[in-house]
């Protein structure tokens, strides 16, 4: 199997990298167009990766074509190559472009589905929200469930864009998160790189554990939380801070603009 990008990015070389690094792919498997050639290059070539001239050189190259322009660049990048791309697994990540979009834009009997997936997935521990509507055989999409992620997630068209607010945008609020803890402890001694390192791995193994368990976060925080211990103490000052409240208020800004 081959997969050609229309568009390279940071979420396609995310995407990119997480199928070399698993091993689902090798690197001469993959293959991108970009509209600025010098930039394709700096970002294919050092991976072993294809780049080609143009959105028909990758419909001409792959099995598997994810769309991965802008969404208001999606209509016209595609026009000339929708014949092309008919015999096609297209997969979009262009935010917003949903299967009722796609079936305007592409030939009919286009096999497309739409996705959001989150930056992670360049070192195979992302999340790829996939519309539940698609036009897929079951084969096909077990293919790219098999091929994207780690954790797919099928949602109805209407949840689409809140799930990929969380899974898109949530990586952002974490490295600010883990930027913090890490500012703190500097604060009081410990080295910055080690500090870094202390808080990420504090939070992958945090959300490996509530995978792996399926424990309601509140638990998971009890059970950290002993009665006059230092924990509650902190918990108790981000709630003063509105904690909670404002990781909410940040998702509803997105959701609002």
């Amino acid at each position: 199997m081959k997969v050609g990008f229309i568009g390279f990015g940071n979420m396609a070389q995310a995407l990119a990298a997480g199928l070399a690094a698993s091993g689902a792919l090798q690197p001469g498997q993959i293959g991108a167009c970009a509209r600025d050639r010098a930039k394709l290059h700096r970002n294919t070539e050092p991976h072993g990766f294809l780049a080609f001239d143009d959105a028909a050189g990758v419909a001409g190259f792959a099995d598997v074509v994810v769309v991965a322009v802008k969404p208001y660049q999606v209509e016209a990048v595609l026009a000339p190559v929708k014949g092309m791309l008919a015999g096609k697994v297209v997969v979009s990540v262009a935010a917003g472009m949903t299967f009722d979009r796609y079936e305007e834009i592409l030939a009919p009997g286009t096999h497309h589905l739409s996705t959001i997936p989150n930056t992670p997935v360049a070192v195979c521990e992302g999340i790829v929200v996939c519309e539940r509507r698609h036009s897929l055989s079951d084969g096909e999409w077990r293919q790219v469930e098999a091929l994207f992620s780690k954790i797919v997630v099928t949602v109805d068209t209407a949840q689409l864009g809140i799930a990929g607010t969380v899974c898109g945008c949530g990586p952002a609020f974490v490295a600010m998160f883990i930027e913090a803890l890490a500012d703190a402890a500097v604060k009081h001694g410990i080295v910055r790189a080690d500090a870094y390192r202390m808080a990420s791995q504090m939070v992958v193994g945090t959300g490996k554990l509530q995978l792996a368990t399926g424990q309601h976060p509140a638990v998971m925080k009890d059970a950290v939380c002993s009665p006059g211990g230092t924990t509650i103490v902190g918990v108790g000052e981000l709630e003063r801070k509105r904690f909670r409240g404002a990781v909410i208020d940040a998702i509803d800004a997105i959701e609002g603009k």
